[in-house]
């Protein structure tokens, strides 16, 4: 079964795979080959970190790819992309990372929500979560989702990318986002 995927992507450290900006664009041309095709690809944002303080920017993107792979296996070529870029072991919640690499939507699949909440996985293997389950919250994902992907819903909360921005709790939710450059996988 072929389907498609939005996959987020965001770096703030050097590593491996360069800068924040190299990685970024080094992601976007590995997801173009290996069992997955890149079918468009957002500009790139700089955006501010967000919880812990001192971090340095983040390059961000949003990446529509074309797979046979299901989600699990596409989240496995995904852990080893970011290995491959340097990144070890889990990261703090919101911490730097080399190369962060998440599945946003894959299909309008839904699993692991109850209701319009998502269900957090408790002890043991972290189990996968679509869509994914801060999607709805990251202006750092929905500004680049909104460039690919203005008509795409959420397929739980059933809003579009704008809407989802205009409901982002907090003054500004755009705040810190800078477009730098159209994406070169």
């Amino acid at each position: 079964m072929r389907g498609n995927a939005l996959v987020a992507l965001g770096a703030n450290l050097p590593g491996p795979w360069g800068t924040p900006l190299q990685a970024v664009n080094r992601a976007l041309a590995e997801l173009d080959r290996g069992g997955t095709a890149v079918v468009s690809a957002s500009p790139l944002y700089e955006s501010e970190a967000i919880g812990q303080p001192g971090q340095p920017a983040y390059v961000n993107a949003v990446a529509e790819i074309a797979t046979h792979m299901p989600p699990e296996a596409l989240l496995r070529k995904l852990k080893r992309l970011e290995a491959a870029a340097g990144r070890r072991g889990k990261n703090a919640p919101w911490g730097a990372r080399n190369l962060d690499l998440d599945i946003v939507d894959y299909g309008g699949r839904v699993q692991g929500w109850r209701g319009s909440r998502a269900v957090m996985a408790g002890a043991g293997p972290r189990k996968l979560t679509l869509p994914h389950p801060q999607t709805h919250l990251r202006s750092f994902v929905l500004v680049p989702l909104r460039d690919i992907a203005p008509a795409w819903r959420h397929p739980v909360l059933k809003r579009s990318p704008s809407s989802l921005l205009a409901h982002i709790p907090g003054d500004e939710p755009l705040h810190g986002l800078t477009r730098l450059s159209e994406a070169t996988p």
